[in-house]
């Protein structure tokens, strides 16, 4: 039996087939072969998001108003709710402390509330363990958990993995309670790249020390951004006086911030996202790692990641079809 082709190898395929098309029409316009093969660069054909708040209690409310803007934007850009996995250790909108039932804001004066009537939490309080976010990674999860637990990718998957809370050098905290590592974390990783369960990822986390997290990520086609470098930490920002809390950190606030000016068709690469939130803005300095990843960051699409475009494959090949089939009765 022969082996299954790459995911990257078949878009490659197709993008070659696409463009000897074109050029034996000897119909294609300047410009559009380089569309083209922008068109299938990345080799994915879908997108998930995996979205983690690990901290509980009211003076975190920082870190669920941080997962639920990410969760609004990657909305925004096209990713739906089944496939966004989102994971809150606390509910700031129920908790009697909240002066504003039923909402969660992100800007001064409470002009962004994200969380809307759409909010689909998947994971909430306890549910949110080290246990369970692992189990969703690796899809090492029960049968009788519903299709709204499960990280359904496989390896034509884009995968955006955001995780924000209190860390340390080289862990980060669950419910106050437990820890990640981050060699727990490029394990997982590993499983997933094994179980061909993506083709490229996306990990972002904004906590203290941030970049101890990816320091021991091993698998390809990793990409990954932290808010703060070893020994520094991450810092919070726009105080509100009314709800007595701070209401995003700063790297998480400018990110979103620069994700507002995309759209599904912007050309924004991931370069772009690197210069985001300089020390001068954040305090901390934000780093990211490129090593494993196998595409140039200048030609990775910011969409690739946060967006969700839907891809057309090219087959050279026919497609059996049943004659046997009974045309349905006209009514």
């Amino acid at each position: 039996m022969a082996a299954a082709v790459p995911g990257a190898c078949r878009a490659r395929t197709a993008a070659a087939l696409l463009l000897l098309l074109l050029g034996c029409c000897g119909a294609a316009p300047p410009g559009l072969q380089d569309q083209a093969e922008q068109f299938f660069r990345s080799g994915h054909t879908n997108n998930w998001a995996v979205l983690v708040c690990t901290s509980r209690f009211w003076f975190n409310y920082r870190h669920v108003a941080n997962t639920l803007s990410v969760y609004r934007s990657v909305k925004r850009l096209g990713i739906p709710d089944s496939h966004i996995v989102l994971m809150l250790a606390d509910d700031m909108a129920c908790n009697p402390r909240n002066p504003k039932p039923a909402t969660v804001f992100s800007h001064k004066n409470m002009e962004l509330n994200v969380y809307g009537d759409d909010v689909e939490v998947d994971y909430r309080s306890y549910e949110v363990t080290v246990e369970n976010f692992l189990r969703v990674l690796t899809g090492r999860i029960p049968p009788s958990t519903p299709r709204s637990k499960r990280l359904l990718s496989d390896d034509r998957s884009n995968i955006l993995i955001y995780m924000t809370g209190h860390g340390g050098n080289g862990f980060l905290k669950f419910q106050d309670s437990e820890e990640i590592t981050n060699v727990e974390l490029a394990d997982a990783f590993e499983q997933m790249w094994q179980k061909r369960r993506y083709n490229e990822l996306l990990f972002i986390i904004d906590t203290c020390q941030g970049a101890s997290m990816y320091e021991r990520f091993y698998s390809p086609n990793i990409m990954a951004l932290a808010s703060s470098q070893v020994g520094e930490d991450s810092l919070s920002h726009q105080p509100d006086l009314e709800i007595g809390v701070h209401l995003m950190d700063r790297y998480t606030f400018y990110v979103l911030e620069f994700l507002e000016e995309i759209h599904p068709a912007s050309q924004t690469n991931m370069n772009d996202l690197f210069q985001v939130c300089p020390k001068s803005l954040c305090v901390s300095t934000p780093g990211h790692r490129t090593d494993l990843f196998q595409r140039e960051p200048r030609s990775v699409l910011i969409t690739d990641f946060f967006g969700s475009v839907r891809k057309v494959e090219i087959t050279a090949g026919a497609l059996p079809l049943d004659r046997d089939v009974a045309a349905p009765e006209s009514k």
